[in-house]
């Protein structure tokens, strides 16, 4: 057995060892279409501000943060529709490439270390959801998507462990693009379109050129 023989022995243990303990199925495809559907998400978010600001000449924010009668209950009430529509997409579009990844590569789908992600990402994104609740109801509406932000850039970070180490660097992205967006409560929405949109493409491109177009190098 010759070097090269040797190396490519020990890159073949080395997949093996990781599929055992990651979960190796996750799909750039999945991430440019969740980040699609953001984008599209943010530009109706923003339409519907704009028609509302336009019929009403009070903007949306400010409405929405003063939380009392049916103009607010209105207006927030299409935005949360707008949020889960987007929610509903991203999710959808995520696990098809997953499921479609994993059954091209003869893996399945939920397994320990699907688990295991799971569990580390809903930790952060469940306190996240709590903390989001409670801004919604003091009326600090220019803080949500900040905190969207933020909370979701820890779920990947904590989940980093168990999954395609690379989407550490997304969390690590997601959190600073938050931090940013605290200072910044009135340009909300660009923040989550930026964060939730481009990054999320940015990403998925990046994934799926390195992970699925070629052949994994790990």
């Amino acid at each position: 057995m010759n070097e090269q023989q040797h190396l490519d022995t020990l890159s073949d243990i080395k997949r093996i060892m990781e599929r055992s303990t990651r979960f190796m199925s996750l799909s750039g495809l999945g991430g440019i279409c969740a980040g699609i559907s953001a984008l599209a998400g943010a530009w109706f978010a923003q339409r519907i501000l704009a028609d509302y600001k336009a019929s009403t000449g009070r903007n949306g924010y400010d409405v929405v943060a003063g939380g009392a009668g049916s103009p607010a209950m209105e207006l927030f009430a299409k935005l949360m529709l707008v949020a889960g529509l987007v929610l509903v997409a991203a999710l959808a579009a995520g696990f098809y490439f997953t499921w479609r990844k994993a059954r091209r590569q003869g893996l399945p789908v939920w397994d320990a270390s699907a688990r295991k992600v799971f569990v580390n990402l809903a930790i952060p994104l469940f306190s996240g959801g709590l903390f989001i609740a409670g801004l919604l109801y003091n009326g600090l509406t220019g803080l949500v998507a900040p905190a969207c932000l933020v909370f979701y850039g820890l779920a990947l970070v904590n989940a980093s462990k168990y999954t395609i180490t690379d989407i550490r660097y997304l969390g690590l992205a997601e959190i600073a693009l938050g931090i940013l967006g605290l200072f910044n409560p009135y340009n909300g929405l660009f923040f989550w379109a930026l964060g939730f949109g481009v990054l999320h493409i940015i990403y998925g491109t990046l994934m799926w050129w390195r992970y699925e177009r070629l052949p994994a190098e790990r």
